[in-house]
């Protein structure tokens, strides 16, 4: 077992009680996390209303007879709408970062998440190892990549810092922290049409990524649709290829021609250059009322 997840487990065997209680429903507290979506709710509902909850949830005391959920707030929202006055828990005497750091590493070890909440799972349980921001993780990942490729020399490669980026890594057992940097920070500058389709799981982060690159919003949209229609990466980066050429492709000269006169503005011209412009304008209708 990594080292990350063996000393959480260590802390959690320490700190549970010794049984199960209850709690109230009121007294529980969600905890910011990654995951924003909880999917299939009302099937988890209905069989904590025939069953109870199995899974007792991890909390943790903040006094005043509240408690934070260390780990299973989908359980803690099915049992609500299943109409449930308490739980079943275990109370977790552990300091604030240690609970977070286990709720980070509990809901990345769930295999609903989408890439983009895992993606930025990954990043705030760095910024909570690293003491650092998400934009500093980032700068420092970024930094590592460019070090590890001979792009540039940051000298971080061999810093207490990087050797514990690989060893999160390792410890998650997911990906590389080169192939989270290559194909997984791009998911933060996702638009939001393609970050929502993302999250609600019709679109692969692969194809995501592909669609990036297409700016024309009505493109973008239809090829969006045949993706969810079962359109294959490697046809998608055909379409979007093809996306692409129109839109680097200059504008024929008679639209250019056209959108200039639909902008122009006679009045400001100078008398003799208006004359010139509207003469040639009247030649022009002349010769395309000519049949």
């Amino acid at each position: 077992m990594s080292a990350i997840r063996a000393y959480l487990k260590g802390l959690v065997e320490e700190a549970k009680s010794p049984a199960t209680s209850h709690l109230p429903l009121e007294a529980l507290l969600p905890s910011p996390q990654p995951r924003k979506r909880f999917e299939n709710l009302e099937a988890l509902a209905e069989s904590i209303r025939e069953k109870g909850v199995l899974q007792p949830l991890l909390v943790r005391p903040l006094g005043d007879g509240r408690y934070a959920i260390v780990a299973g707030e989908r359980r803690y929202r099915a049992a609500k709408m299943a109409g449930l006055a308490e739980v079943p828990v275990r109370v977790l005497d552990l300091p604030e970062k240690e609970a977070r750091l286990l709720a980070l590493v509990e809901n990345l070890q769930r295999e609903d998440l989408n890439p983009y909440e895992e993606t930025l799972g990954v990043l705030e349980l760095l910024s909570e190892d690293l003491g650092k921001t998400r934009e500093e993780v980032v700068s420092l990942l970024e930094r590592m990549r460019k070090e590890k490729r001979g792009v540039a020399a940051h000298n971080v490669m061999g810093t207490p810092e990087a050797q514990r980026v690989e060893e999160v890594f390792q410890a998650l057992g997911r990906m590389t922290w080169e192939s989270f940097v290559q194909n997984r920070l791009p998911l933060l500058g996702l638009p939001e049409d393609l970050r929502a389709a993302l999250e609600e799981g019709t679109l692969p982060y692969t194809a995501a990524l592909e669609l990036k690159k297409v700016k024309d919003l009505e493109a973008r949209a239809r090829l969006l649709e045949e993706v969810r229609g079962g359109l294959s990466l490697r046809e998608l980066k055909a379409r979007v290829r093809e996306v692409l050429v129109k839109e680097k492709a200059p504008p024929s000269w008679h639209k250019e021609v056209a959108t200039r006169l639909a902008r122009l503005d006679p009045e400001s011209l100078p008398p003799e250059k208006r004359r010139a412009v509207e003469e040639k304008v009247r030649e022009l209708l002349a010769l395309l009322e000519k049949r």
